[in-house]
């Protein structure tokens, strides 16, 4: 018999022990991803800043196309959520089987797309000319393993719409285990590593930048392969069979498709709007550019906390809702937003006063440390204001409240982020702590719009499961 997991709509348990009980595993996932995004940084870093520059060049548009999986995800864990709540588990099955399904369909075409556009990108992002053939071979080989990297992102979320937030951490410890030794093993080459009085040598590769992605690549492919596989095998009410129908059942897909439109439309503005301030940013120069990239890295601290309280804030709003406690959903958003805003500001503490070694671990350019640090130190205030936005935001694509998400990004990121950098960089010849100043103002406007969405309670109506 399936073992049944923990009862999140309890309502004789802490809140706070459920939000602590959810977001732990994520919170430690977000630090192993962090720390292998650190390493990865710092490995290419030693190769140089071209190097730093060809790895980072063409992520804004990949995070583009990636966003239309995982907006169909934001659908799916909301309808999981949802069911599981209700203790509907045949119905959580059939969108857990339509994930993979939707998986197929979307997630291959869109790996060949990025397979044939692999040198077109980094010359859209404005790649310069000493750093064009290396940045289009590591998004080619990145690429052949992409669609491993979109089932990692997809079927997580189904993972943490049940309820489990667990399983996403143990695999991508074994991802992150696999990509760190990889890149040591395969950017490098063979040298002597002595070991207090011991000296042996370590084989390697030589690869370079290519090193580092195959590096990535197979890690990937093991942990997509990992996320199937347990669908199939772990324990669960709602665990899958490789006997149950993978007919298409349209009404269903309609319903996901609905919600997942404005997840994707926000996703959209998100990363065009990012490819339009990357783009600024490189007519800045190279080491501007990896500047940017460093600094990004480094704040990527507080992502850990921010992600995993917004992820916690999906799971709880959705299942709340899916068991007809409204109450209880809003008493889930809002416990979750005083939790997350105080670890955020000490977050945010610890940004600003080790900020300059943290960009010192990912390049040893001293131009683009000092840059890096100015821009470190205007974010690090605005940490508490920005998890209660992503928190707010959770809940809302949790109750299937998507529109309004992406009504907000749309006007923030567009109207103040993007445009803002735009005029700073390429009409007042401005820099780049100019530009992420713009960002903060971004931060802190989406996030009064977003608490104003979510006090109206409209959202506690905005899914159906008809």
């Amino acid at each position: 018999m399936a073992k049944q997991p923990m009862n999140l709509t309890d309502e004789s348990r802490s809140p706070i022990r459920i939000i602590l009980y959810l977001t732990w595993p994520l919170f430690l996932e977000q630090i192993l991803t962090t720390l292998v995004s650190y390493a990865d940084t710092a490995m290419v870093g030693v190769l140089g800043v071209n190097a730093t520059a060809s790895v980072s060049i063409s992520n804004s548009f990949v995070f583009l196309i990636n966003g239309v999986v995982m907006a169909l995800g934001v659908g799916i864990t909301a309808y999981v959520a949802r069911t599981v709540g209700a203790g509907d588990y045949e119905e959580a099955k059939a969108y857990i089987r339509h994930a993979l399904l939707l998986l197929a369909y979307v997630g291959v075409p869109i790996s060949g797309l990025l397979i044939g556009l692999h040198r077109l990108i980094p010359q859209w992002m404005g790649a310069e000319p000493e750093i064009l053939d290396t940045a289009a071979n590591y998004l080619l080989i990145t690429s052949l393993f992409r669609i491993f990297n979109l089932a990692t992102m997809m079927l997580s979320g189904v993972f943490r719409g049940r309820g489990d937030t667990k399983t996403p951490l143990h695999v991508n410890m074994a991802v992150n285990l696999i990509n760190v030794v990889g890149n040591y093993l395969l950017i490098n080459p063979t040298h002597t590593l002595t070991l207090f009085s011991l000296s042996f040598t370590v084989p390697g590769a030589g690869l370079g930048v290519t090193g580092a992605a195959l590096s990535t690549g197979l890690s990937w492919m093991v942990g997509g392969v990992l996320m199937v596989v347990l669908l199939y095998t772990k324990k669960d009410p709602t665990r899958i069979s490789i006997r149950d129908s993978m007919r298409i059942d349209r009404a269903l897909i309609r319903r996901v498709v609905d919600i997942s439109i404005p997840a994707m439309l926000e996703r959209f503005c998100m990363s065009t709007a990012s490819i339009v301030v990357s783009r600024a940013v490189a007519s800045l120069g190279t080491v501007v550019f990896a500047a940017n990239s460093v600094y990004i890295t480094a704040e990527s601290i507080s992502f850990m906390p921010g992600f995993a309280f917004a992820t916690a804030a999906t799971t709880l709003v959705g299942q709340a809702l899916g068991a007809g406690k409204k109450d209880l959903a809003e008493k889930f958003a809002y416990k979750t937003v005083a939790v997350g805003a105080a670890i955020l500001t000490f977050s945010g503490a610890m940004i600003y006063i080790f900020a300059r070694q943290l960009v010192s671990l990912f390049t040893p350019d001293p131009d683009a440390i000092d840059l890096a640090i100015q821009c470190l130190h205007q974010v690090a205030f605005i940490q508490p204001i920005q998890v209660t936005a992503w928190i707010l935001a959770g809940a809302l694509r949790g109750a299937g409240d998507t529109k309004w998400p992406f009504y907000i990004t749309a006007v923030c990121n567009w109207g103040i982020r993007t445009l803002g950098a735009f005029l700073c960089i390429r009409v007042f010849h401005l820099g780049l702590p100019e530009a992420v100043l713009c960002a903060c103002a971004d931060s802190t406007v989406r996030a009064l719009l977003t608490w104003l969405r979510f006090r109206t309670d409209k959202w506690q109506t905005a899914l159906t499961t008809e």
